[in-house]
C-alpha cells in the first residue's frame, strides 16, 4: 500500500501549505510545469519524485525528466504526461499512448484546471491536478493524494487554498 501525492504546474512554486499536504505521502509525482530545477530537487528532497517536464520546463528540467513516464504502483499500471487533454478528447499523441499501454490511470497537467474522471472507454482513471504553484489564470491552488492498494485506487482527497 503506498500514499501518493500528485500535482502540476508549480511553475517555480513550492512552500510549507504543500509539505503539509503530502506530509503523509510515500511519493510524489509530478505531471509538469515544475518550473526549474531548484524545485523540483526541493520537492525530491522532501519526497520521493516521479515526474515529467512540461512546456515551460527549461533544458535542466528536461535532461533531468522525461516528456512521458510509465511505470506500475502496486499493481496499478501508471501513464503521466504534461500535455494530455481528457476523455473523448485526449491529446493526440496521449492517446496514442494510452492505446497502446491500457494503463488504469492516467495523469496529466497543463490545463490548471483540476479534473478527475473515469474514462469507460479505456478504463482508466483520468486525474488532472490544476495547478499548484502561483503563476497562471487559476483562482485555486489544487492537488491530489490517494492511497494504491494493490489494484485499488482509494481514499482520494483534493487540495485547495487560494492562489495568492
Amino acid at each position: 500500500m503506498k500514499r501518493i501525492g500528485i500535482l502540476s504546474d508549480t511553475h517555480g512554486h513550492w512552500d510549507e501549505k504543500l509539505e503539509t499536504f503530502f506530509a503523509s505521502c510515500d511519493e510524489l509525482w509530478h505531471a509538469g510545469d515544475i518550473g526549474n530545477i531548484q524545485t523540483a530537487d526541493t520537492i525530491a528532497r522532501f519526497k520521493p519524485l516521479r515526474a515529467v517536464y512540461g512546456n515551460i520546463d527549461d533544458f535542466k528540467v528536461r535532461s533531468a525528466y522525461p516528456k512521458v513516464l510509465q511505470f506500475r504502483c502496486e499493481e496499478v499500471d501508471v501513464l503521466m504526461t504534461h500535455i494530455g487533454g481528457y476523455p473523448n478528447r485526449y491529446e493526440r499523441e496521449a492517446l496514442a499512448l494510452i492505446k497502446a499501454q491500457k494503463p488504469k490511470l492516467f495523469i496529466c497537467g497543463h490545463s490548471h484546471i483540476l479534473k478527475v474522471i473515469y474514462d469507460k472507454k479505456y478504463e482508466l482513471l483520468h486525474i488532472n491536478p490544476g495547478a499548484a504553484g502561483r503563476s497562471g489564470f487559476h483562482q485555486v491552488r489544487t492537488a491530489v493524494r490517494l492511497t494504491i492498494d494493490g489494484a485499488n485506487m482509494k481514499d482520494m482527497e483534493i487540495y485547495e487554498l487560494p492562489r495568492s
